[in-house]
């Protein structure tokens, strides 16, 4: 199983909005160096929604090929269709991914029923352990704790992104499904309690710009040290909301170029963040140390 802090790894970009190949292994270097216990390739901070298949085959590719074994890789590889999944995730499991990251189909809003089907198909396609991941703020489609015990009980289906920030529904879903089943938190701000309540880790945004506090901060919640848990968040509370003053990955990619991390790249109909929120930011940045 998958524990600690997951990085939901945003993909560098040049001014030109070119996959930056060099920026992209300079990260996964630093966020094993840094603790980072896990790394998304191509969930919604990587931009997935803004790259064709090919290029996000190809940053799955090259971040599985540089972790080389020393942390598990995770693929983002959910679509809304079925069939596309399908085959993003069968190419993810050909390139070496450890597990994939299954958001629900937007746009489309499928019926409990539909999402069980979609999920249970893809299952049944490709033997690769699978991540659902829940996150109606984007999708326009909730999945129910009831639909995620249901498709808990497909052996390959072995763990969910809960994204709402809602404890007690992360709560009732831990209570619903097997000890062998993972949930984990989607929602940095809350991200400690969900882990001191049965989560498992959190994949996480905040992690880009801060992965060795991330890392300490779920080791803390995965270990039962919830005053020292609660006071480590705290700390970090504005950089978490920093990171959400627009659209992710809009923020957290401005963060890591001010940071040096990247260059200032992101793909239409993102936008480089706005003026008004750059100072802020940097600030939010100078109080974490960070900057």
């Amino acid at each position: 199983m998958i524990t600690g802090s997951i990085v939901a790894l945003a993909t560098p970009m040049k001014e030109s909005g070119a996959v930056d190949w060099d920026a992209l292994d300079k990260l996964v270097e630093m966020h094993i160096e840094k603790g980072t216990d896990s790394i998304v390739a191509m969930g919604t901070s990587g931009e997935s929604a803004t790259l064709d298949n090919e290029e996000h085959l190809k940053v799955i590719e090259v971040i599985i090929n540089q972790v080389n074994g020393r942390i598990p890789v995770i693929a983002g590889t959910g679509a809304n269709s079925t069939q596309e999944a399908i085959y993003l995730t069968q190419e993810a499991q050909k390139l070496g991914a450890d597990a994939v990251l299954l958001v629900t189909p937007y746009y489309n809003k499928p019926t409990q029923e539909g999402l069980y089907l979609h999920h249970k198909a893809i299952a049944d396609a490709v033997s690769i352990d699978q991540i659902l991941y829940n996150v109606p703020g984007r999708t326009a489609v909730d999945m129910l704790p009831e639909t995620v015990e249901r498709l808990s009980k497909i052996k390959n289906i072995v763990a969910i992104k809960e994204a709402t920030g809602d404890i007690d529904r992360a709560k009732d879903i831990i209570g619903r499904v097997d000890a062998e089943f993972a949930v984990y938190s989607g929602d940095d701000e809350t991200a400690y309690q969900l882990i001191l309540a049965g989560g498992k880790g959190n994949i996480s945004v905040t992690a880009n710009i801060a992965p060795a506090e991330m890392h300490e901060l779920c080791e803390l919640a995965l270990a039962g040290k919830a005053d020292e848990a609660k006071a480590l968040n705290d700390k970090l509370m504005v950089v978490h909301n920093a990171m959400f003053v627009e659209s992710n990955p809009i923020p957290v990619k401005w963060a890591m170029h001010e940071m040096g991390l990247c260059d200032t790249g992101i793909r239409l109909p993102l936008t480089p963040l706005s003026e008004s929120f750059r100072e802020p930011l940097r600030q939010a940045l100078r109080q974490c140390n960070l900057l």
